[in-house]
């Protein structure tokens, strides 16, 4: 791998990107998921949209206006479209399931990524990296089905786990794809308008006036969304899907630490089991691609 990382800097600082995005994206699932608690999804998905364009504006100043153009306006909006059912997936099964239970099951996405990329990105990917795909979300599908194999059935916010993993795969590789042409600015931008304008329209059904405390929460889970949205962005910009993407897995480190501190969540002996088997599984892939790039 190191030999990648050598012929390739931008690898490097792509994989730095998604390690810091990650961890930012840990800290938002936390105070999103206290914002579940007492708010509906809409109203938490307007706020996060809105002043998640806050950290854009440094760089809305630089470029101008004229930055934020582009001449993909239908790919900007499927993948706006593709990034809120993820998103609102996501932020749904934070109402009932552990923050790192939700982390684990979403460890399926850098593995969905790599058997998407060779239909849609013409990635090469051998048999070796296929049996760790199969691995790995096998073992996706048993931590989300953990209820089901105690005799509780699926839940509800397993099912919204899995789903917004899927969706967020998806998400992934279409911005690799928009990577060639789009900046990150632009991507993350039209984003947010469409999140906005969406959500907006249904806000009046749904409003609950925030105390201050609240709005504190959703200005930070704001921020910090906009933030790790430039730097995920960011991150498959600079470097192969397949390099960065099973660098997520510290998020898992981070989800359970603020699940633990923040929710007094254990760590279950399934999800731990369950993020063995993903984690080494997307390690694999990741190996085998830095020997297929030497």
């Amino acid at each position: 791998m190191s030999s990648d990382i050598h012929t390739h800097p931008t690898h490097f600082v792509g994989i730095a990107a998604m390690l810091a995005g990650t961890t930012v994206f840990a800290a938002m699932d936390s105070t999103v998921k206290l914002l579940m608690a007492d708010f509906s999804v809409v109203q938490v998905l307007f706020f996060r949209a809105g002043f998640g364009l806050v950290p854009l504006l440094p760089l809305l100043w630089r470029s101008g206006i004229g930055g934020l153009a582009t001449r993909r306006p239908l790919a900007h909006a499927a993948r706006s479209a593709v990034g809120l059912a993820a998103v609102t997936c996501f932020f749904l099964a934070f109402q009932s399931l552990p923050l790192a239970r939700v982390t684990v099951i979403g460890f399926g996405a850098p593995l969905l990524i790599t058997a998407l990329s060779v239909p849609l990105l013409k990635e090469h990917v051998g048999l070796g990296r296929w049996l760790a795909v199969a691995m790995g979300f096998s073992g996706v599908l048993i931590m989300a089905g953990s209820d089901a194999m105690s005799g509780g059935g699926w839940s509800m916010g397993a099912a919204y786990a899995l789903a917004g993993t899927i969706l967020y795969a998806l998400v992934m590789v279409m911005m690799r794809i928009m990577g060639r042409t789009e900046t990150a600015l632009t991507t993350v931008f039209w984003f947010s308008i469409l999140t906005l304008s969406v959500t907006g329209c249904a806000l009046p059904l749904v409003w609950r006036t925030p105390d201050a405390q609240a709005w504190a929460l959703l200005a930070t889970a704001g921020i910090l969304g906009g933030i790790g949205q430039l730097l995920i962005t960011q991150a498959v910009r600079l470097a192969p899907a397949s390099v960065v993407a099973p660098f997520d897995y510290f998020h898992i480190v981070a989800s359970s630490s603020l699940g633990w501190l923040i929710f007094a969540e254990p760590l279950a002996p399934s999800t731990i089991a369950g993020a063995l088997v993903v984690v080494g599984s997307g390690l694999y892939v990741l190996r085998q691609e830095g020997r297929s790039s030497q």
